[in-house]
């Protein structure tokens, strides 16, 4: 419903009390100003709208790349005679162009930004004031309920070229341990009943005056688990510094992109309260849905642990998978969950996501010792786990892992 704006108020008020003076003290001049103020009046609201205003918020994309841009638009009908203010609210991470639209009726106010952070974030709610009369008379505002804005993170360039142990899929790029066929050349044996002619090593086979083949291995795809900690969130500013979280999911959508990519089963678990879980998988499709869970990471409250006995991972992963597990090893379970894991004689390699220069919130006198001892006993605690054979590599990007695999591919081909 329509209603009256203090204008319309200040208006009327005016011309009835110039008229009432005018009556009162025989004043015809006052009657004569006052005419211009009522005429005015009663013509401007021959204009009024005839029914109420229609608002609607349409997203251009859902999902955006970090630190792309996000467009929306609002689309609000009425008389052309009307004007409409379109005020939207927006999450943090979501950068906005302007402020506040002002448009006439009808009209397609355009909504723009920038997607600042990963994560899924809202655009809204949008307040939109329309005024009609030339400003005598406004509509109740309208609230557009939020869309949600889903800014899938950014993956860093990441190439391994080191094979990955214990591949026991159907086809990939990794050499099997087993031998059958295919096309890495592992040395050569005595000739077996079914071997095919066409292997034969005719050099060898002269030499010992005994019928051998080239024995090959097979290249399989390899399961990959990528375990996510999130127990802790420490460091980010609003400058653009990288947070602890930010490093972590980052490392495995470059990870995860890369493995994907290559045709391995890429599965990904969040070693907190929340217990989610990704099954694993291969192919864009697939990889597109890594993203938006990963854009769905967050980290425990801080002062909450409600966990108890129940361990904060959703299951134990599969026995020939690769475990990459990213945490900046800021809680004594994440040290425990390593240790356990490499117990169980599990291909693991954790990836140390702890941002270089990262400093602790310091609030008095001994903040700079405590830092000092608390970084001390990280050392100590990443020089056991080594021990115990838990490789703790520092994620540097592309390439960063290679050395790390090759020296885990060597540990599983010891036997037991």
């Amino acid at each position: 419903m329509w209603t009256s704006t203090p204008a319309l108020r200040r208006a009327v008020a005016f011309s009835v009390g110039l008229c009432l003076l005018a009556v009162t003290f025989g004043r015809m001049d006052l009657l004569v100003m006052a005419v211009p103020f009522a005429l005015g009046t009663a013509l401007t609201l021959r204009s009024r709208p005839a029914g109420p205003p229609r608002a609607a918020l349409r997203l251009d994309d859902v999902a955006v790349v970090e630190g792309g841009d996000v467009s929306a638009s609002v689309t609000v009908d009425g008389d052309h005679s009307t004007l409409c203010v379109v005020s939207p609210d927006v999450s943090p991470g979501l950068g906005q162009d302007v402020m506040h639209h002002v448009a006439s009726l009808p009209a397609d106010v355009a909504l723009t930004g920038t997607a600042r952070r990963w994560g899924v974030h809202s655009l809204g709610p949008v307040r939109v004031r329309v005024i009609a009369c030339d400003g005598l008379l406004e509509f109740p505002e309208l609230v557009l309920p939020p869309e949600t804005v889903r800014a899938l993170p950014a993956a860093e360039p990441f190439v391994s070229r080191a094979f990955v142990p214990r591949a026991d899929g159907m086809s990939g790029v990794h050499r099997s341990r087993r031998s059958g066929e295919g096309g890495e050349l592992a040395g050569v044996r005595p000739y077996r009943s079914g071997d095919r002619l066409r292997r034969i090593d005719w050099r060898t086979t002269l030499r010992t005056r005994e019928p051998y083949v080239n024995a090959t291995q097979p290249e399989r795809d390899a399961g990959i688990v990528l375990l996510l900690d999130v127990l802790h969130e420490a460091g980010g500013d609003d400058d653009g510094t990288a947070s602890v979280l930010d490093a972590t999911v980052r490392a495995a959508a470059a990870i995860a992109e890369h493995y994907t990519r290559q045709g391995d089963r890429v599965s990904l678990t969040e070693f907190g309260p929340r217990l989610r879980r990704l099954p694993p998988g291969t192919g864009r499709r697939h990889h597109l849905a890594q993203l938006a869970w990963l854009a769905d990471t967050r980290a425990m409250p801080e002062g909450w642990d409600a966990l108890g006995d129940r361990p904060p991972i959703a299951g134990p992963p599969a026995s020939n998978a690769l475990v990459i597990m990213l945490t900046p090893l800021l809680d004594p379970r994440s040290a425990t969950a390593l240790a356990t894991l490499a117990r169980t004689r599990r291909s693991l390699v954790a990836v140390d996501t702890l941002p270089a220069g990262l400093h602790l919130r310091r609030a008095g006198e001994w903040s700079d010792l405590a830092e000092r001892l608390w970084r001390l006993e990280r050392e100590n605690t990443i020089g056991r786990l080594r021990e115990v054979g838990v490789p703790v590599e520092v994620w540097r990007g592309s390439g960063s892992l290679d050395a790390v695999l090759r020296d885990v591919a060597r540990i599983v081909a010891v036997p037991r």
